[in-house]
């Protein structure tokens, strides 16, 4: 076999941290699709299936189980705010022995394997025992496996890895799990595997650093490291090209040292022309969008560098796609392409785009293999471009539109890499803390949203303006974001945007030292728990000889705690408003990270409006939230410096001071910009199902309207006072904004209305404030109020409620 060559390697591997792609929308799943035959099949591991929030059924995986001795199925006992769908997240097949699935499949024909994990807590099952091996026939795809370790290690909920598996005779694959014997009580899970029937896209590689060798590599079995939109957007699975729901992610974080180049995009008039490229290569979008140099001449003193680490030890494909938009002759732009510090080029001239595909708008891929040693510092992929100095042309530029890198099955079909070690920080971190809302009595007081979506901020608090360059090169416009948050990669500690977000904290917010904060808490006495969530412990305490506060404690099992930290302090140390929660201080000593906010008497919204045994919210206190709230979040959208998005509107975020006045907390999700001249901001999605917006969902473009449709979910939860998502309910009732949508189109509103309230809401009252609910709810953002127009209409409603109540005329400013 021909990898035996290209890998004289020793296969014991040193420890190293992998950097495993993501895709975000899909997550522990087996799940299969057969477009040649036209069929759909999804399997819901675990569960009895259904649909999930893309509109995608799934079905029971029990008929393609054919040997399960030992499984069992269960529910995660906690949903990351991060999971953007109950179906088919929430449940998962966990086996104590040898277990095989059966799917059916074309023989001869080339599939995507994806499996998803949800390393959760699950009942009766430590999921730090949780290691085991997984192999798809004679393909072993991982070996002492540890989703845990691994999602730990990537800061995230859950992981997804994608297989491409090599063509067979046979008509069946089976996709074994089998729970390592190194390990006490270790067990296998899987929520989820997707089978994609696909076209061999793969073919001759050119091998970087042997001359002009190619290998085939059209039957060999592939793991999908990265994908990339290079110069453009994240590309959601639904808008992926030939069925094939891959995620896209955008360049930024993999770009190296401060040349990170200029993104351009193709005129609406130039036509992409596949010609004999199959159109499952790419969507249009990757081959429309580029990142280049700039034409400059001060380009020839520099590289633009991507750098990935992935596994040691093995070979890789790196598929470079490429479509020139801007030019339509040889010699306008000649550059040079280096893998590994090796020129990849098999030819002595340097790369033409148009003399590789003939024409204006043609894409087209490259494929390299470059072997990664186990050495120090060997497990990387670094890909470098840079004008041609040799071969003179019309522009010192070059251009790259999207970039696959593919791990190769070794000679044994081996494609296992091994658990990433985490980092210092982690390891120090301990074990993760109980993510699940921890109420301690009925008088439970939350700050800033404890529970809420702080688990899955992947922020880092320095927003920067990137100044890209706008030119107008041969009749076309680059097209180019104003601003962009920074990215982070997921390995470091974060430890110089901490420094960064204290400095912006001085003066604004003040500085608690370590012992202060013990003698406020008592030494985070557990009796002063009033709260627990994905940051850790939030604690009543008492500074200043009587002063009441609340202390969130930071002892997150992953970096996202930084990130939460960082954000907040950036965040609310420069905004201060009536209707949202003041942060006090913050504490960054003795290797402690705490936050000091109001104490906010009454807690959480929500646990005013249901599951309380406490007398029942008036209609018109209820009316008097809902505004404080408007309020603060109006604010937030047009009364502060920048626009700022919360992005995790909930009624978890909404705090009760003492006198019932509402407060929004919690902004380890926020997101803020001095301009956004495209009117969105391009970004992971991120948020708490049920209150997510569905266009922010599909585009990744989040605007304010965004918070808008939120709040329109938390408008129907004050009027019916259930949560924003039942699984228990039937299937058209489980999402409130769904039902109260169908029930306000059906003329039934008020069947669903909280019994306390029947007959004690004006008429008129309740129609603007439904009115108003449900044109927060539209699909697309453009139909939906403004937050100022919101909180006119729910000021007018309460005055059309007053008016009943007390007879007065209501007076319309």
């Amino acid at each position: 076999m021909f990898l035996s060559v290209l890998l004289p390697f020793s296969n014991t591997m040193k420890s190293r941290q992998p950097f495993f792609i993501s895709i975000v929308w899909f997550s522990l799943i087996l799940h299969v699709f057969v477009p040649v035959s036209g069929q759909h099949l999804a399997v819901d591991c675990g569960s009895k299936g259904g649909e999930d929030e893309d509109g995608r059924n799934w079905e029971p995986d029990e008929k393609y189980l054919k040997k399960s001795d030992g499984s069992t199925q269960l529910q995660a006992g906690y949903q990351d705010p991060s999971l953007l769908s109950i179906i088919p997240y929430m449940n998962a097949r966990i086996f104590t022995s040898p277990a095989k699935y059966e799917f059916p499949i074309k023989s001869k024909q080339r599939y995507l394997l994806r499996l998803h994990f949800y390393p959760s807590a699950y009942p009766n099952f430590n999921i730090s025992n949780s290691y085991f091996s997984v192999t798809a026939g004679e393909v072993t795809l991982m070996k002492n496996f540890s989703a845990e370790i691994t999602c730990k290690a990537l800061t995230q909920a859950y992981l997804v890895r994608e297989y491409s598996l090599a063509p067979s005779d046979s008509e069946f694959v089976s996709i074994a799990f089998t729970p390592s014997t190194n390990y006490t009580n270790s067990f296998a899970f899987v929520n989820g595997i997707e089978l994609i029937a696909m076209p061999n896209l793969f073919g001759l590689a050119s091998v970087v650093g042997y001359g002009s060798s190619d290998i085939d590599v059209s039957s060999e079995n592939l793991q999908t490291m990265f994908r990339l939109n290079v110069g453009g957007q994240s590309i959601p699975p639904g808008k992926d090209s030939g069925g094939l729901l891959r995620s896209w992610y955008d360049d930024d974080p993999y770009i190296l040292g401060a040349a990170i180049g200029m993104s351009t995009e193709a005129n609406k008039d130039v036509r992409i022309d596949y010609k004999k490229l199959s159109h499952s290569s790419a969507p249009e979008e990757v081959y429309r969008t580029a990142r280049e140099m700039g034409g400059d001449t001060l380009n020839t003193k520099f590289n633009l560098t991507w750098l990935f680490q992935v596994d040691a030890n093995f070979s890789y494909i790196v598929r470079l796609h490429f479509c020139e938009f801007e030019f339509d002759r040889v010699n306008q732009r000649k550059f040079n392409i280096y893998i590994n510090n090796q020129s990849a080029q098999t030819d002595p001239d340097p790369v033409d785009i148009i003399e590789w595909t003939g024409g204006k708008g043609v894409p087209t891929y490259k494929d390299y293999v470059i072997v990664v040693g186990d050495g120090p510092g060997d497990e990387k992929v670094r890909i470098e471009m840079s004008p041609s100095l040799e071969y003179k042309s019309w522009y010192a530029d070059s251009q790259l539109n999207g970039v696959e890198i593919f791990k190769l099955n070794d000679e044994n079909k081996n494609l296992a890499g091994k658990n990433p070690q985490l980092s210092s920080m982690l390891l120090k971190m301990g074990s993760e803390p109980d993510k699940s809302f921890v109420s301690r009595s009925n008088n439970t007081v939350v700050i800033a949203g404890a529970a809420g979506g702080s688990a899955a901020a992947f922020l880092v608090v320095a927003l920067v303006v990137l100044a890209y360059r706008k030119r107008k090169r041969s009749g076309v416009d680059s097209h180019t974001s104003s601003w962009q948050p920074v990215h982070g990669n997921s390995h470091t500690t974060g430890e110089s945007n901490s420094n960064h977000a204290l400095a912006l904290a001085q003066g604004l917010s003040r500085h608690f030292s370590i012992s202060e904060i013990r003698q406020a808490t008592k030494n985070f006495d557990d009796s002063n728990v009033i709260g627990v969530g994905g940051f850790g412990n939030v604690y009543k305490g008492v500074i200043d000889r009587g002063t009441k506060v609340a202390i969130k404690r930071s002892n997150p099992s992953s970096e996202q705690g930084i990130n939460e930290f960082q954000t907040e302090v950036e965040m609310l140390s420069k905004l201060r408003h009536k209707h949202l929660v003041s942060l006090i201080g913050f504490c960054e000593d003795g290797g402690e990270m705490c936050l000091v906010y109001d104490y906010m008497a009454l807690g959480t919204f929500r646990e005013h409006l249901y599951n309380n045994n406490e007398a029942h919210l008036s209609w018109k206190q209820r009316l008097e939230i809902c505004i404080g709230a408007a309020r603060g979040l109006h604010y937030l959208h047009t009364g502060a410096k920048y626009t700022i998005i919360h992005r995790d509107v909930k009624t978890t975020n909404i705090l009760l001071d003492e006198k019932w006045v509402a407060k929004v907390s919690d902004f380890g999700l926020s997101k803020t910009g001095p301009e956004m001249n495209q009117g969105h901001v391009s970004t992971v999605v991120k948020g708490s199902f049920g209150y997510l917006d569905p266009e922010y969902f599909r585009r990744q473009q989040l605007t304010e309207k965004s918070d808008v449709y939120s709040f329109g979910v938390v408008l129907f939860e004050a009027l019916c006072a259930r949560p924003a998502l039942n699984p228990s309910l039937p299937k058209e009732q489980v999402s409130l904004a769904d039902w109260a949508r169908l029930c306000h189109k059906k003329g039934t509103l008020e069947d669903i209305i909280d019994p306390q309230l029947k007959g004690k809401i004006n008429p008129e009252c309740l129609q603007k404030f439904t009115d108003t609910a449900v044109k927060c709810l539209s699909d697309q953002g453009i139909e939906r109020p403004n937050m100022g127009d919101v909180l006119w209409n729910l000021e007018f409603a309460l005055q059309l409620q007053e008016k009943a109540d007390t007879g007065k005329a209501v007076t319309v400013n």
